[in-house]
């Protein structure tokens, strides 16, 4: 599967662990659940890289100790119209100055991901790879912004 990163198309290396799968090696995510309860027994020697899947209800509180160990943060949108995942990408960048990658994930639409991308997150996952193209393009939609940004 492939994602935009850095304003690029590029294939994926990460994969989602479920929480009643068993871990795979290679480079993983996991939700904040699975995070908080394996994280000294496997995560933290596992073997490739480790990031953590956060749902609109998490806290970036939560991780907020742990963000030196983890290197992918997802924000994911299970649904359109749910927007908390822009104040946790805010925060991450600007309070807890996460310099690691921010992806979004699940249901959001390619026009949203320049304003996503104004916040702090800088990979997207779609559902549909035949959209990454368009989505690539939105990010140089203006040239001009009125407010401050984390770009």
């Amino acid at each position: 599967m492939q994602i935009i990163k850095d304003k690029q198309i590029i294939d994926d290396s990460w994969n989602y662990i479920s929480d009643d799968a068993e871990l795979k090696t290679g480079n993983i995510s996991v939700s904040l659940a699975r995070w908080n309860k394996d994280k000294q027994q496997q995560l933290l020697h596992h073997d490739g890289k480790v990031g953590v899947r956060l749902e609109p209800s998490d806290s970036v509180d939560n991780i907020a100790e742990d963000l030196k160990k983890i290197e992918l943060i997802e924000l994911n949108f299970p649904a359109f119209a749910d927007g908390r995942a822009f104040s946790h990408a805010w925060l991450l960048r600007n309070r807890y100055q996460y310099t690691g990658e921010i992806r979004a994930t699940g249901h959001y639409m390619p026009d949203q991901v320049f304003y996503l991308s104004r916040v702090g997150i800088n990979a997207f996952s779609l559902e549909k790879t035949e959209d990454l193209p368009a989505a690539l393009s939105t990010l140089n939609d203006f040239t001009v912004s009125y407010q401050k940004s984390t770009n």
